[in-house]
C-alpha cells in the first residue's frame, strides 16, 4: 500500500483500476514537404476546420462551463492571425503539420508571456494543435482511452475537451499529475461531480492495471489498497449515494445556524439546476457572457432581458450579481484592448469600468429597470475594489440609477485589510478567493508553475477573510464567500468560522458542502477555523482543521 498525496476536488471516494492516457504526440519531424504550398494549405485548412467543429459538437453536448472553454477552442482552431502564419511557414516549403505545430507553438509562447487569462489559454493551444497535427497525420486525436470497462483515469493533465465529455458511466474518478485546485480540470470536474485528486506528482509511477483508491476528501490517492481500506471506501461511496438521495435542505450548521448556499452562475439558462441541487438564491452571477465575443457593448433593453430571466427564476430569494469583470486580461475592443505588462495588475474590473463609466452605467440601469418588474432579492457587486474611493464611488452611482443593494467583491489585500471602511461604505462584501489568494500569494492563478501557491487554504490567505468577518460583524453587513473555496467542503466550515455568512459555488458542490455543514455548531466552526490560522503553510493549515474537525465528530455524544 502507497499513498500518494495531491489536491482532492469535493468528498468523493472512487475504487478501480487504473488506466494511464496515452502520451502526447511527438513533435512533427522538420523536413521539407514533397507537396507545394497551396495543396498543403489545402491540408492545414480542411484540418483545423475539422478539429474546431469537433471541438463545437462537443461542447454542445457537454453544455455549461465545458461549452464556454471548448466554444473558445474552437474560435482557437480557425483564428486568421494562425491561418497567416500557418499559411507563411508553408511558403517557406514545411509541410502542414510541422507549420501547424510551429505556429501554434510560437502563438503559445506570446499568450504565455502575458500571464492572467490570456496565459490560461495557452495551456488549451497545445490540446488544439496535437488535434489537428493527428488528423493530418490520419492519427487518432489524443484523448480519453476505452479499455471496455470502468476505470480511474491517470493522466498528466486533461484537455478541456477530454474533461468536458468523459464518460461518467465508464470513468470511476480522475488523477492527474500536474494542474491544480484552479485548473480547468479540476473546474470542470467539479462541475460534473467527477470524483478527482490533481496535482498527484507521486502518480507518474502508477501503471495501467494497478488497483487505486481516489480519496478526494482526504487529497489522497492509494495504491494497491489493503481489503480492508477497499472495504471502508465502498462503505463511504454507498453513503454518498445514500446521502445524494435525501430531502435537498437548506444550509445550516448543526444546531440550526442558517447558512445560505447559492450558486455561482454564467447564464440565466443555468437557474434551473441550480434550483433542482439546493440553491437557496444566486451568489455570483457573471455577466460577461452578455460582453465577451462582442464588438459593442449590448444595449440597456438587450440586457434587461437577460437579467429578468435570471431574476424571475429566483422569487423572493437573493440574486447577487457582478458587474462587468473585465479589462486589459480579458481584453474588450469596446472596453480596453490596450497591452499591458502585467494584466492582472492593470486596468482591469471597476478600473476599467471607471474609465468607460457609459457601460457601467447602461449595465447598471438594465438591472434596476429588471429588478422593478420582477421580485428578486437583487444585490449588485463591482469587481476588483481596491480603496474605500472605489467603494464610494461605486455605491453612489448604483443607488443614483435606482440599484437599491450595492455591495463590493474584496479580491484585494488593501480592501480586506480595511474592510470595516470599505463596508461602512457599501451594503455587503463577497470575497473572492481566487484573486485574493492570487494577490495575496503574489502568484498568477492560471500559472501551473506557481499552483503549489494558489491555495486558499493558506493561514496568510484566511487571515484576511478573518479580518473581513470581524469587519462584517462590527458594521453588521453580510459577508458572502463566492470563490472556489466555498466549494471544499472542509474549508466551507473554516469559512464560517471566520465569519461568513452565506457560502456560493458551482451547484454540484451545493450537497457536499451542505452535509459537511450540517456536522458541526458554531462553537466547532470557530475552533477548526483557529487551528487553520494558527498553522504556517497551506498543507498544514488543512491537517490542523481536520484533525480538530475528527476530534469534534469523535467527541460528540451519541445520538439518543
Amino acid at each position: 500500500m502507497k499513498e500518494i498525496q495531491g489536491t482532492g476536488i469535493g468528498q468523493g471516494v472512487a475504487v478501480g483500476p487504473v488506466v494511464r492516457m496515452a502520451d502526447r504526440l511527438p513533435e512533427p519531424v522538420d523536413r521539407p514537404s514533397h507537396l507545394d504550398a497551396e495543396r498543403e494549405e489545402e491540408r492545414a485548412r480542411a484540418s483545423l476546420a475539422v478539429v474546431a467543429d469537433d471541438l463545437q459538437r462537443r461542447g454542445a453536448r457537454a453544455g455549461g462551463a465545458a461549452k464556454d472553454v471548448l466554444e473558445a477552442q474552437a474560435m482557437m482552431a480557425e483564428d486568421p492571425t494562425l491561418v497567416e502564419d500557418i499559411a507563411k511557414r508553408l511558403a517557406q516549403g514545411k509541410t502542414a503539420e510541422r507549420a501547424v505545430f510551429e505556429a501554434f507553438a510560437s502563438f503559445r509562447e506570446m499568450l504565455s508571456a502575458m500571464g492572467g487569462y490570456l496565459g490560461e489559454r495557452a495551456a488549451d493551444l497545445d490540446d488544439v494543435s496535437q488535434r489537428v497535427v493527428a488528423h493530418l497525420l490520419k492519427l487518432p486525436a489524443p484523448g480519453v482511452p476505452d479499455p471496455g470497462h470502468p476505470f480511474v483515469l491517470v493522466a498528466r493533465d486533461l484537455a478541456p475537451a477530454d474533461t468536458a465529455t468523459l464518460d461518467l458511466d465508464r470513468v470511476l474518478g480522475l488523477v492527474t499529475i500536474d494542474g491544480g485546485p484552479t485548473s480547468h480540470t479540476a473546474i470542470l470536474a467539479r462541475e460534473k461531480s467527477i470524483v478527482a485528486v490533481v496535482g498527484a506528482a507521486g502518480a507518474a509511477e502508477l501503471a495501467d492495471g494497478d488497483s487505486v483508491i481516489v480519496d478526494a476528501e482526504r487529497d489522497l490517492v492509494v495504491a494497491d489498497p489493503t481489503i480492508v481500506q477497499v472495504g471502508e471506501a465502498r462503505e463511504r461511496i454507498a453513503e454518498r449515494t445514500r446521502a445524494a438521495t435525501a430531502p435537498v435542505t437548506p444550509g445550516r450548521l448543526a444546531d440550526g445556524t442558517p447558512v445560505p448556499l447559492l450558486a455561482n452562475l454564467g447564464s440565466a439558462a443555468a437557474a434551473a439546476e441550480a434550483i433542482a441541487l439546493g440553491a437557496e438564491g444566486v451568489g455570483l452571477f457573471r455577466t460577461e457572457f452578455l460582453f465577451l465575443d462582442a464588438d459593442r457593448a449590448p444595449g440597456i433593453t438587450e440586457q434587461q432581458a437577460q437579467y429578468e430571466k435570471l431574476l424571475a427564476a429566483f422569487p423572493g430569494r437573493k440574486v447577487v450579481v457582478r458587474v462587468l469583470d473585465a479589462g486589459a486580461d480579458k481584453p474588450l475592443s469596446f472596453l480596453n484592448d490596450a497591452a499591458e505588462e502585467n494584466p492582472a495588475l492593470g486596468l482591469r474590473g471597476i478600473r476599467a469600468l471607471r474609465r468607460t463609466e457609459a457601460i457601467l452605467r447602461e449595465q447598471l440601469t438594465a438591472l434596476a429597470a429588471a429588478d422593478a418588474v420582477t421580485n428578486a432579492d437583487l444585490q449588485v457587486m463591482a469587481p476588483m475594489i481596491a480603496t474605500v474611493e472605489e467603494t464610494r464611488y461605486f455605491t453612489a452611482l448604483a443607488n443614483e440609477l435606482g440599484v437599491k443593494t450595492a455591495g463590493v467583491m474584496i479580491e484585494v489585500p488593501s480592501a480586506a485589510l480595511l474592510a470595516e471602511r470599505v463596508l461602512g461604505a457599501c451594503d455587503f462584501a463577497s470575497i473572492g478567493t481566487n484573486d485574493l489568494t492570487q494577490y495575496t500569494m503574489a502568484a498568477d492563478r492560471l500559472l501551473g508553475t506557481v499552483a503549489n501557491l494558489q491555495d486558499p487554504w493558506h493561514p496568510a490567505v484566511l487571515q484576511l477573510i478573518a479580518e473581513v468577518g470581524r469587519a462584517g460583524r462590527a458594521t453588521g453587513k453580510p459577508v458572502g464567500i463566492c470563490g472556489e473555496a466555498a466549494a471544499d467542503p472542509l474549508l466551507a466550515v473554516v469559512l464560517v468560522g471566520l465569519g461568513a455568512t452565506s457560502l456560493s459555488m458551482s451547484p454540484s458542490a451545493l450537497a457536499d458542502v451542505r452535509a459537511s455543514l450540517a456536522r458541526y455548531g458554531p462553537d466547532d466552526a470557530h475552533a477548526i477555523a483557529r487551528a487553520a490560522l494558527a498553522a504556517e503553510g497551506a498543507a498544514e493549515a488543512k491537517q490542523a482543521a481536520r484533525a480538530v474537525a475528527e476530534s469534534a465528530i469523535t467527541a460528540r455524544p451519541p445520538a439518543p
